[in-house]
């Protein structure tokens, strides 16, 4: 059994890798969902990161697929208890921005689709500028006093918002953010190094990165003269054009070999090694793609392998 990790300073034990739910409702219709579903839950998983905004961006859907498709799995499983289910608010087409008011009525389709009485990590999504702090937090801590929220988190937003959203949460003694979600992997460092991720050290927040794998060019399957049929190819394929992408690709077939492992795991492993980083999201359309994903839990990376992913993606 895979030993949980405590997520920054709240009492949430979770697996090492959130399974990301955008593809559900999206490129995974429900049958394949429940399946990627239960095989997670069967290794261990209980770590699911969605959002009400996901997919809205498919024409004739309008944003909730994938809570719904969440909600019905966990209704039909009646295991509730043993998951930790994270969702975001902010960029449903219906529920946009930060504002108190609308914080409130997201979170409640939130709970409907989901088909439960709390939210266990309630994101931000995207921060909202117009929107004071101030304002934020207290409506999210109203969530937290009803006891539908949990704990509350932060995605998409400054270290400079960050700080004063923390500091803020300190002084009024209001729920204060336990977790960020950054976008951060082996080909993407500056957007979360630096005073983002000083900002979250400093405040003990757990990091729980997305495009943890850039959108599939990690997994290794993009190579040069290599077709790759996905939703994602052309983003995936822009990485190989970087001699970045292309050293990087060159350590991790490397330490892969050394360790008989999936490139995935090798990546997601670099990753959940990184300071403030508690569990890497990646997603699975397949039940075929899901073991390279939850091996990370297992794989024990030298500091040597470490040393020469981080310098081949300097």
């Amino acid at each position: 059994m895979t030993s949980l990790r405590k997520l920054g300073p709240s009492d949430l034990q979770v697996f090492p890798l959130a399974l990301g739910g955008n593809v559900f409702g999206w490129t995974a219709d429900e049958a394949q969902s429940f399946a990627v579903l239960d095989a997670y839950a069967a290794a261990g998983g209980n770590f699911i990161d969605t959002a009400d905004a996901y997919s809205a961006w498919i024409p004739g859907n309008e944003g909730g697929e994938s809570e719904t498709v969440i909600g019905k799995w966990l209704a039909t499983r009646a295991n509730r208890s043993e998951i930790v289910v994270a969702t975001k608010v902010g960029a449903h087409p219906s529920y946009k921005g930060l504002a108190a008011a609308n914080i409130k009525a997201a979170a409640e389709a939130s709970l409907r689709r989901l088909g439960t009485d709390h939210i266990d990590l309630y994101y931000t999504h995207f921060d909202d500028e117009t929107v004071p702090v101030e304002e934020i937090i207290t409506a999210l801590d109203q969530l937290v006093k009803e006891g539908k929220v949990r704990e509350i988190a932060a995605s998409n937003i400054s270290p400079e918002r960050l700080q004063a959203s923390l500091d803020f949460s300190e002084r009024a003694g209001l729920a204060r953010y336990v977790a960020l979600q950054p976008h951060y992997n082996l080909v993407s460092r500056d957007t979360y190094e630096g005073e983002l991720q000083e900002t979250a050290a400093r405040a003990g927040l757990a990091a729980v990165p997305y495009f943890a794998l850039a959108s599939g060019f990690l997994t290794g399957k993009y190579r040069p003269g290599a077709s790759v049929e996905s939703a994602r190819a052309e983003k995936a394929g822009q990485y190989l054009e970087s001699e970045r992408g292309q050293k990087v690709l060159t350590a991790l077939d490397k330490v892969a070999q050394e360790h008989d492992a999936e490139i995935a795991t090798v990546a997601l492993a670099w990753l959940a090694s990184r300071p403030t980083v508690v569990a890497p999201i990646a997603s699975a359309r397949t039940v075929e793609q899901l073991p390279a994903l939850v091996a990370v839990a297992d794989l024990r990376l030298t500091e040597q392998d470490l040393a020469e992913l981080t310098e081949a993606s300097a």
